[in-house]
């Protein structure tokens, strides 16, 4: 077996991508611009893809996926495949002794979801988006709450309606396969958020639909065609927080838009106005008891002018024994709550978790120059 580079005489960690989709250029952005991390790897089904990718990273091959997952210039593997393959890669990362950061959701199922953390031993680490909750925006709102500011947390709101990835995605397809839908695809955002600001999450209940059993790409080469819908696409539910707090969410596909707040938190002394989970640094406004209105709070924590890869990096610059803040026992508790509003809106009752997570660690105001550069504290580069 392969394993885990871990020389403390290298600057940089060594990352292999699989799957360069439309997403992986956010994460190029970012990871091909810090000296905490070296991407030495990428592979893609598209092979010329992957060769085109790999010119443009000075220290990066083009490998097929069997060749990235078994090289040792690879310490961790950032998964950005579709959803159905992430636990073949996820698990055949870890088979070669290679630590693992995905896109969400962890897995399609849950028993997928628990393979994944079962092969996970002593070393290595799994991680998963998503990690805009570490940015200013959430992180914001958690320290408010934490500071007390809303009073006794006792209810929230998550709200999403769009009407569909068929208008800007030119290849929507998996949107509306196993794992996708509006749920499994933007559900992570929102019940990531949740759990960061109130907590894990012990029952459910829900109900959902399918309105269209069919829909329409709207742009690129492929618009006019007709793809099958196999998932539903309006989910709403309950959501139980061990706290006693209880949540509301709403995740659609099947409207246009919403005027509602993408997340308030209802406390006993006032409320807060949280913005979209999907960006980093939406604002979060407040509003007490006694206020006239909603005011904006200036950034109390997260990192500043966060973007995607920031959960990686913060996972590669955890200390052994501390748990990464986007971490796979996290996502598992978010797979379990989908799963299970899921199984409670198909099955008409209140459905209970069978995982949980601790609330990750809060991110404390951290400046991009800092968080890019993986900075610590007496201004040195961090060493994997």
């Amino acid at each position: 077996m392969v394993q885990p580079h871990t020389s403390r005489e290298v600057t940089s960690h060594r990352l292999g991508i699989v799957g360069l989709g439309v997403i992986s250029a956010a994460y190029l952005d970012t990871l091909a611009g810090t000296e905490s991390v070296v991407i030495t790897a990428v592979a893609d089904l598209d092979a010329a893809r992957a060769r085109s990718v790999a010119a443009g990273l000075p220290a990066a091959r083009a490998l097929t996926v069997a060749e990235l997952l078994a090289s040792d210039e690879v310490d961790t593997v950032l998964n950005l495949t579709t959803p159905a393959a992430h636990t073949e890669i996820a698990l055949g990362a870890l088979a070669q002794g290679k630590q693992v950061y995905g896109e969400k959701p962890l897995a399609v199922t849950l028993a997928e979801g628990r393979s994944i953390l079962a092969a996970t031993h002593a070393g290595l680490r799994v991680g998963s988006a998503p990690d805009t909750v570490l940015g200013t925006g959430i992180q914001t709102a958690r320290a408010a709450i934490d500071d007390g500011l809303i009073g006794r947390p006792v209810a929230a709101s998550a709200v999403m309606v769009s009407p569909g990835h068929e208008f800007w995605h030119p290849n929507p397809d998996f949107y509306y396969r196993e794992g996708g839908g509006p749920l499994f695809d933007m559900g992570p955002y929102y019940i990531t958020a949740l759990i960061h600001l109130l907590g894990p999450i012990r029952s459910v209940t829900g109900a959902s639909s399918r309105p269209h059993e069919n829909r329409v790409i709207r742009t690129g080469p492929r618009a006019g065609e007709s793809i099958p819908v196999f998932v539903d696409t309006h989910v709403t539910g309950v959501l139980e927080h061990d706290s006693g707090a209880l949540s509301t969410i709403t995740m659609s596909f099947d409207s246009t838009a919403t005027v509602a707040s993408p997340i308030e938190v209802h406390g006993t002394d006032g409320t807060l106005a949280v913005g979209d989970p999907n960006t980093f640094d939406g604002p979060t406004s407040l509003r007490r008891v006694n206020d006239g209105g909603f005011h904006t709070l200036d950034p109390l924590a997260g990192y500043v002018d966060g973007a995607r890869g920031i959960g990686l990096l913060d996972q590669i610059r955890t200390p052994p024994r501390a748990v990464a803040r986007a971490n796979g026992e996290l996502a598992l508790h978010v797979l379990d709550v989908m799963e299970s509003l899921q199984r409670a809106a198909t099955e008409g009752r209140r459905i209970d978790t069978t995982t949980t997570a601790e609330r990750p660690a809060p991110v404390p105001l951290t400046p991009r120059a800092e968080w890019l550069g993986a900075i610590d504290s007496h201004g040195r580069t961090i060493r994997h």
